[in-house]
């Protein structure tokens, strides 16, 4: 059975259960900062787990995830993954563990067909309910069920030793029986076993305690089911395959990546492969870029770790991002999106393979770098903490540094490697899976009701404030001068939200006011953060909320601009320009978009042409609120990342744009009266920004500018029509002068350059000049230096200056000398140091900038000293 009609038939069975089908949420989880990626399917659903929104009691998902706390073993066994899709089942106080077990039985053997015969059952060890119904209600017979520890069946792992304190309970699990061919042959084997022959299909987690200090366990008064089934494993399982690497998941991956290799020979490898590419392709499919920071540290470090495997395998070129296509034409029927996006992604996978293929080809000049400004005598403490931070940083893996390290006669502790890595792994593994109390609900406003939303058509109304909450604690009453959040029944202040930032204004009861600084919400839940300036308030007044209508009507125009902009961007670039992000202010826009090129002057001329005529035309907006599948087939846009619900808002600028959004927005286009672009650039591979203003703020730029550009008529004396000619002309004397100049300080060099050879001091037969020459730039220095090797031989010439209060420094060697091994490279790093910089270059010629001109003397004698120690 394929991977697609399991997926399909899971969902279907539990809508026919009642349950609601919940779309995936995103790998970067909205509202949770426990967890760097969403780890399971249950995440999504914390609010329900809680009893703090009570819209359904059932659902049922298809959860994508992404974990590395197990990355060393992806490829090297059957069933370990970064990237799985989990398949959940859920109760929220509903049905428990008969209902729960039922079903799960149900799906297994009558949707299925999976012999019953084939199934093992596992229970927690005190768990008697659980195990009574798999044996007398479902009929599993005695020794198929195994009575597992704390360890094994019970959720979290251990929980009632070790934590979190929060909900938690015993699990049950259903194994599937491969056969005795696939293990260890023992007539005793059971899923206790680890030989492989029984895989864990599904686990039904039964959370009925809340477990407080001390591993006191109590009874939660609404019980609730978490089941996770890995969809790769029940695909093992159906297709009648021993690996999930043998499954339709990964076998056009594979056979794509073996295609390349031309042989088979490193599975593993291959198998690791084809597993990062999809943890890869959808953390970016999710808004999750390359970088050394957090969630994108994780995927550049799988990009590396592929391209380090595809090496290894014997493809030397970029190779990865080529099998984008291969995932996006697999997982079109789930994700179609990303097929739309593959492009994109792949284009940013490149940039990335192309940038550590070249770090791993000077690879050597690197080490040679940053164990150079180690300093001399590297302990193999020290020399193992640099490869550390060489792996970490830049991808490079040990085995290369060790290389490097033995021809030039370093040893490295491969202890304190190991040490720094194994401290990172565990920072990554905190960050991957669920830590601390996981159900905290300090931020969740304490499970209040959801607030009416009245500021799409009013700026002010009448309200009651139902919470007030300071410093994360619930309170009755705030006076003057005590800051808090407030919690209204209704209100016209909107919240933060899709980049748009939070409104202000106050809060007024008769003499009491309350200064809102900010809005944000949870859940539908507003919050009003800010000051009491006058007065107090109590839970259960009635007040006015009144929003700073200037502000609003500032974002507004901001808003409206954004939607401008990406239509302007579609139209002018191409099509495949997609939102990224956005930040939508009251005194600016910024807007991130996919888009590979640099975007020349024209283009953004053009592009604010385009926005400003739309404005000009003054086209009317219109919002309407439609199903969600009617409003993409409209064509609505999404803004990128946001999870939208089943009802959703579309604002449309009729013939220009239409877009998914629940932001506020003017009437008609000629109310942001101005646009313009202040800065446009490249914040990551394939991502660009622009950042404009509107309004006020462009014309006041706009103005600042035709001020500058009148003082500048005004020190030319000519017309604004021939300012530019006029500057070219002055540009191209001072330029002339600068050549004279510097032609006559050439000739005042090489005057110096017989005094400077006369005072050359000879050291092992090693003609040695080590002078300052006044006022020179870094060129002079060079001519000087290229000048001095012309004439003297077995000569090092070292070079300084002072320029702009900076140290100036070159060092250059003769060629009979760089033959012999003399390295101008090698030499300049200790010698620059001393003046307080770092430098490089060619065996030959060197050079270096240091913040401290005064240590020439000192860094001269270093350098005499090195040629002694040398020769």
């Amino acid at each position: 059975m394929k991977s697609d009609l399991l997926r399909k038939k899971f969902l279907e069975f539990f809508k026919s259960k009642k349950h609601r089908i919940v779309e995936s949420d995103s790998l970067v989880p909205r509202d949770d900062p426990t967890v760097l990626f969403t780890p399971a399917g249950m995440n999504q659903f914390k609010r329900q787990f809680l009893g703090l929104a009570g819209d359904f009691t059932r659902a049922a998902s298809a959860q994508r995830c992404l974990r590395t706390d197990d990355l060393d073993k992806v490829g090297k066994t059957r069933s370990h993954h970064t990237f799985f899709e989990m398949l959940g089942n859920f109760s929220f106080g509903d049905y428990f563990k008969e209902e729960a077990i039922a079903f799960a039985w149900e799906f297994l053997t009558a949707e299925l067909g999976i012999a019953k015969e084939k199934l093992w059952i596992s229970v927690y060890q005190d768990d008697e309910e659980a195990y009574g119904i798999w044996r007398r209600k479902i009929g599993v017979a005695e020794n198929k069920i195994l009575k597992l520890g704390d360890k094994e069946n019970f959720w979290p792992s251990e929980a009632k030793q070790k934590g979190p304190n929060g909900p938690c309970g015993p699990c049950s699990e259903i194994f599937f029986d491969q056969g005795e061919a696939a293990g260890c042959g023992r007539a005793n084997c059971n899923p206790a076993c680890d030989c492989g022959r029984f895989t864990e299909v599904w686990n039904l987690v039964f959370t009925q305690f809340n477990r407080k200090e001390g591993g006191v366990l109590e009874p939660l008064p609404r019980k609730n089911i978490d089941t996770g089934m890995g969809l790769e494993r029940l695909a093992a399982v159906m297709q009648r395959v021993t690996s999930n690497f043998e499954t339709d998941l990964f076998e056009p991956l594979i056979k794509e990546i073996t295609r390349e290799c031309g042989n088979d020979k490193n599975k593993e490898l291959i198998y690791a492969v084809a597993d990062h590419i999809r943890a890869i392709a959808f953390a970016i499919y999710d808004g999750v870029l390359p970088s050394n920071e957090a969630r994108g540290y994780v995927v550049r470090k799988l990009i590396r770790k592929s391209v380090l495997h595809l090496r290894s395998s014997g493809i030397k070129k970029p190779f990865l991002y080529k099998l984008v296509a291969v995932l996006a034409d697999l997982m079109e029927e789930p994700y179609p999106e990303l097929k739309e996006r593959r492009e994109n992604i792949a284009e940013i996978i490149l940039a990335e393979e192309k940038n550590f293929i070249a770090t791993l080809n000077s690879s050597d000049a690197l080490m040679t770098e940053k164990f150079k400004q180690a300093g001399s005598g590297v302990t193999p403490e020290k020399a193992g903490i640099i490869a550390f931070q060489l792996y970490d940083t830049h991808g490079i893996p040990l085995e290369l540094t060790l290389g490097w390290a033995g021809k030039h006669n370093i040893k490295i502790s491969r202890e304190a490697f190991e040490k720094g890595l194994s401290q990172q792994k565990s920072r990554s593994k905190m960050q991957s899976s669920m830590k601390g109390d996981v159900f905290d609900i300090k931020d969740l406003h304490l499970g209040a009701k959801k607030t009416q939303f009245l500021g799409y058509k009013k700026d002010e109304t009448r309200a009651k404030i139902i919470k007030i909450i300071k410093d994360h604690k619930p309170v009755k009453k705030i006076a003057k001068g005590e800051e808090a959040r407030i919690i209204l029944d209704k209100t016209v202040f909107y919240a933060e939200a899709g980049g748009q930032i939070g409104d202000s204004g106050e809060l007024i009861k008769g003499k009491s006011i309350f200064v809102v600084s900010d809005t944000q919400q949870c859940e539908k839940v507003f919050a009003h953060s800010g000051k009491v300036k006058e007065g107090s308030f109590r839970v259960g007044d009635e007040l006015k909320a009144a929003v700073d209508l200037k502000r609003r009507l500032a974002i507004a125009r901001n808003h409206t601009a954004t939607h401008l902009l990406q239509a302007a961007l579609r139209k002018i670039l191409g099509p495949h320009v997609k939102q990224q992000g956005s930040l939508v202010a009251a005194d600016r826009l910024r807007f991130d978009f996919t888009h590979f090129k640099d975007i020349d002057n024209d283009q953004l001329r053009r592009i604010e042409e385009e926005i400003n005529k739309h404005i000009l035309d003054d086209i009317a907006l219109t919002t309407a609120s439609m199903a969600l599948g009617l409003a993409k087939k409209k064509g609505a846009l999404a803004f990128f990342g946001e999870k939208y619900e089943d009802k959703v808002r579309v604002v449309e600028i009729e013939g220009i744009s239409q877009e998914l959004c629940g932001g506020t927005h003017l009437s008609h286009t000629s109310q942001i009266g101005i646009f313009k672009i202040i800065q446009e650039g490249s914040v990551a591979s394939g991502i660009r920004r622009i950042e404009a203003v509107t309004g006020k703020a462009a014309y006041d730029i706009i103005d600042k500018d035709e001020r500058l550009v009148e003082e500048i008529q005004a020190v030319l004396r000519v017309d604004k029509e021939k300012m530019a000619e006029q500057l070219e002309a002055k540009l191209a004397r001072l330029k002339a002068l600068e050549k004279e100049q510097q032609a006559q300080k050439i000739g005042e060099v090489k005057d110096l350059l017989g005094n400077l050879i006369s005072k050359a001091e000879d050291i092992n037969n090693i003609k040695v000049i080590a002078e300052i020459i006044p006022d020179a730039s870094m060129d002079i220095l060079r001519k000087a230096v290229d000048s001095i090797k012309e004439n003297v031989p077995s000569c090092v010439a070292a070079l300084g200056a002072v320029s702009n209060g900076r140290a100036l420094l070159v060092v250059g060697i003769t060629a009979d000398l760089t033959k012999k091994g003399w390295d101008a490279a090698g030499i300049i790093p200790a010698v620059a140091g001393i003046i307080g910089g770092s430098g490089g270059g060619r065996k030959d010629f060197a050079q270096a900038g240091g913040s401290d001109p005064d240590s020439f003397p000192q860094a001269f004698a270093e350098l005499k000293k090195i040629i002694q120690t040398r020769t």
